[in-house]
């Protein structure tokens, strides 16, 4: 299956004030990309339009209400500034997006969703997106403390995590924990596979990462040698795909060897740390020839979690398996009796690093959680206040009872 589009016309554009915006012509004007491989659409041939960017039954059923209204469906390939990108069957619509902006930075359309769009008029408009499957959010780094919404819809995560400069498994265990709690299967892509010495070390990284990723498939990739990438061409065949990681990790070089053609511009990293520069600046959703759909993301300078408790149980699950068999169901492993996490740390059954990351993403996320839920601010406070009052307590006993 070839390309339906050509994702080098996905050119960076700025979204001027609505009252200078220019009023977009027909589907296309400006904007020349390609639809040219699907068939002429009539109602009847539109799920098969749309069937290779991920359109099914389900999705159908789920518009039925705004079909009714005369609305048409297609997928939100690309957002901007109070507009977006829609790819339905009649091509590429560049709509605005007025009607799906709400306050909630998590219920902002985004790369990824499937849009009911006007099917005529100057301009255009989203006027709802069909519930979410899965969502990858990380908290921002702002003072508020905001979700952000990276891709809607993800079938498979793609961690790429570069070879050239030394691991770490900390960071990929945040990209995991994000990647499990959005609902999507992770998949971990060490990329630059062909600078690592020798096939010892290479194994040995390699079950790093498998250590720190239970339950997740870890590929070796090259875009030099082209290994694993047909490995990796095949599991992305089916479903959508996000690709993360950081600047430098490679998602360029990777996106460009799934897609079977130079169309992602490639940026060299530093030697130093293996960073680069941001190469993609905008969410893309992109075609895959052989199948499947490609979602490419800027690279992330931070990784932080937003109410992903869940996902860090997944990252961690020989430590949440440990401690079902603790004493006390709310055992904090810090050093209460009957802790069996201890004891498989004692033991050396569980590594101090694990342990450590696991009690740290956690402690993170509930602060998270903290600061956007007034319920839990208020638990949090009432043990804290508790935790005071049998620690001032228990110094008074010591003192024979003397405040």
């Amino acid at each position: 299956m070839s390309l339906l589009w050509s994702p080098a016309d996905l050119t960076p554009l700025r979204a001027p004030p609505p009252s200078e915006r220019p009023r977009p012509g027909p589907p296309c004007e400006g904007f020349p990309l390609s639809f040219s491989a699907l068939p002429s659409v009539s109602h009847a041939s539109l799920p098969h339009a749309l069937a290779a960017l991920g359109w099914d039954d389900a999705w159908e059923a789920e518009f039925a209400p705004y079909a009714e209204q005369g609305l048409v469906p297609g997928r939100v390939v690309r957002v901007d500034r109070g507009q977006c990108d829609v790819m339905t069957a009649d091509g590429i619509v560049r709509a605005d997006t007025a009607f799906v902006t709400p306050h909630d930075p998590l219920r902002v359309i985004c790369t990824g969703d499937w849009a009911a769009v006007e099917a005529s008029g100057n301009p255009r408009y989203v006027k709802a997106y069909l519930p979410r499957r899965t969502a990858f959010v990380r908290s921002t780094s702002s003072q508020r403390s905001e979700g952000q919404i990276l891709a809607a819809n993800v079938d498979h995560a793609i961690i790429a995590v570069s070879l050239a400069v030394e691991l770490d498994l900390g960071r990929i265990e945040r990209f995991l924990a994000l990647a499990w709690e959005s609902g999507a299967q992770p998949l971990v892509v060490l990329t630059k596979a062909d600078l690592v010495p020798d096939a010892a070390t290479l194994g040995h990284l390699v079950q790093d990462v498998e250590a720190t990723a239970p339950g997740v498939q870890v590929l070796t990739v090259s875009s030099v040698t082209g290994e694993g990438t047909d490995v990796l061409a095949a599991i992305v065949g089916d479903g959508t795909s996000v690709l993360l990681g950081i600047s430098g990790a490679g998602k360029s070089t990777l996106a460009n060897a799934l897609l079977g053609a130079e169309v992602m511009e490639v940026q060299a990293a530093r030697e130093v740390d293996g960073k680069g520069r941001h190469t993609t600046t905008t969410r893309n959703l992109l075609a895959l020839p052989g199948g499947g759909v490609l979602i490419d993301t800027p690279g992330l300078r931070g990784v932080g979690l937003w109410d992903a408790e869940t996902g860090v149980g997944q990252v961690f699950s020989e430590i949440e398996e440990y401690a079902e068999n603790c004493r006390f169901h709310d055992c904090a492993h810090e050093a209460e009796p009957g802790c069996a996490v201890l004891a498989a740390l004692d033991s050396g059954e569980l590594a101090d690093r694990r342990l450590e990351s696991y009690r740290k993403l956690l402690r993170e996320n509930q602060r998270i959680v903290a600061k956007t839920d007034a319920r839990l601010r208020s638990e949090i406070r009432r043990d804290w206040r508790l935790k005071s009052a049998e620690g001032r307590a228990n110094h008074a006993a010591k003192r024979g009872g003397r405040v």
